[in-house]
């Protein structure tokens, strides 16, 4: 039941706002374009925690009569703090709130997505990169419904089962990727938007609109962290205005009309300002201090006019990458799934689109690095299982796996540790190896681009490695 609830839920608040761009000086590269600062709704932290942790903005879910029949309390180490009501002995990544119809149901939030575990710890904010997306769901959930009679006889709690299960149903053949630890979200809006009318946001249990293609485009989620600096949302520089209001779509699951959009939305600039509120964990092995110091004017001289400075008296520029330049995987960027341009229309006709525009573009924005530490795999598909494999491409291995052990970290290369195969998912026999091997000559799963660090000695990229550490 609880991999039910978590499967395939992705929260789409990924990149924020402040409210003045910064004097970019000399930090703007002429390949790049910079992405304009829009106002931002003012909200208030310690309230966005409260309503992130025990608010149900997913306000549909398992009945909590029979999530409590099948499931035990969590761990302490899944608990948070804060928490109060039932939300105080479910795990991070679920919440109890009170549906339309008078039912408490047991939902997924938008922390089974935007919290993972690094070293061990669990961190609020650091993308999952440890779900597995691999099957489809939908036979769980079928399951789950034939079940509802024997777990409960309330007609209020059949229905309110039936309909989770529904949903989870209908997008559940479009959020199966190929491999485990990357995340379908892309799919996951697009279907969503496809069964919802757009002006009442009704749904409708047959697609309004072409539903997208069934494999899914693979998507590494970014920290949240870096929502402070961010002039924008997605990785392909889509959403611009009310940033609230499009981080609160994931909503769109059980988010049945414009009321109880509207009453999400009120309290969402506050859940905005706590994910601005995060800091990235810091570094925690130790740093040679003289070689970060040699490391930072090879950063400066390298990557600074992308990704911005750091410290004090950092500037990020906010700059959008054009597809040419980068040279990452195109798929996402092309305009796939959720950013096919009848979604776009759908979404300029909603709610959602009456304070805010996605307007996505060719190619990727160059992110905010703070933490960048604990952020591996890289790229916006998680391709590159290291910095050190980024910052010199011919090292990036074409077939490869991780244990999944968030303590199973490389500290020369930063990121993880790999079993590097000779072979890709064709030729592995063995199902459960299959879809733990990242194979980067399949669709969506390429790992070129990025090659700035190529022409760097490796002293000087040594030392860049070194400072990275410190961000």
């Amino acid at each position: 039941m609880r991999r039910i609830l978590v499967a395939a839920l992705v929260c789409v608040g990924c990149n924020s706002a402040p409210n003045e761009t910064p004097d970019l000086g000399l930090m703007l590269d002429p390949s790049g374009v910079v992405i304009p600062a829009t106002d931002q709704r003012p909200g208030d932290a310690t309230r966005g925690y409260d309503a992130l942790v025990n608010r149900g903005a997913v306000r549909c879910g398992v009945p909590y009569n029979v999530f409590t029949k099948v499931m035990q309390p969590a761990t302490p180490d899944l608990r948070l703090p804060g928490r109060t009501g039932h939300n105080a002995d479910l795990a991070y990544n679920e919440t109890a709130s009170i549906a339309a119809s008078g039912v408490e149901v047991v939902s997924p939030n938008c922390l089974t997505c935007h919290a993972g575990k690094i070293n061990g710890t669990l961190v609020i904010g650091l993308g999952n990169t440890e779900q597995d997306y691999t099957t489809d769901q939908s036979d769980q959930l079928a399951l789950a419904k034939q079940l509802g009679p024997m777990l409960t006889s309330d007609p209020l709690e059949l229905a309110e089962l039936n309909k989770f299960a529904d949903r989870f149903i209908a997008i559940g053949p479009y959020t199966v990727l190929t491999t485990l630890g990357v995340n379908p979200g892309d799919n996951f809006a697009a279907v969503l938007l496809a069964h919802r009318d757009p002006v009442t946001l009704a749904w409708s249990d047959t697609p309004l609109l072409d539903l997208p293609p069934t494999i899914g485009v693979p998507l590494d989620v970014p920290p949240w962290w870096r929502m402070k600096k961010k002039h924008s949302m997605f990785y392909v520089d889509a959403a611009h205005g009310d940033l609230a209001r499009v981080e609160m779509a994931a909503a769109n699951l059980c988010t049945d009309t414009v009321a109880e959009a509207a009453d999400i939305d009120s309290y969402f600039p506050d859940v905005r300002a706590y994910l601005e509120s995060l800091v990235p964990p810091v570094w925690p092995f130790p740093v040679d201090a003289t070689l970060a110091a040699k490391g930072k004017p090879v950063f400066d001289g390298t990557c600074a006019r992308c990704h911005g400075t750091y410290g004090d008296a950092g500037v990020y520029p906010n700059l959008f990458i054009p597809l040419d330049v980068i040279g990452s995987d195109p798929v996402l960027a092309v305009g796939s799934s959720q950013f096919a341009d009848r979604f776009l229309d759908w979404w300029a006709k909603s709610f959602y689109g009456m304070t805010t525009t996605l307007a996505p573009k060719k190619g990727y924005v160059a992110p905010p690095l703070d933490g960048i530490w604990a952020t591996a795999p890289y790229l916006h598909n998680g391709s590159v299982p290291t910095l050190a494999a980024l910052l010199d491409s011919k090292t990036r291995p074409k077939y490869w796996g991780r244990t999944f052990d968030s303590t199973d970290y490389d500290l020369a290369g930063i990121g993880w540790n790999v079993t590097v195969y000779d072979h890709g998912k064709a030729a592995e026999p063995d199902p459960t190896t299959q879809k733990k091997i990242y194979d980067t000559d399949t669709f969506g799963y390429t790992n070129t681009g990025h090659t700035f660090g190529d022409l760097l000695s490796d002293g000087d990229r040594g030392a860049l490695l070194e400072y990275l550490k410190t961000l």
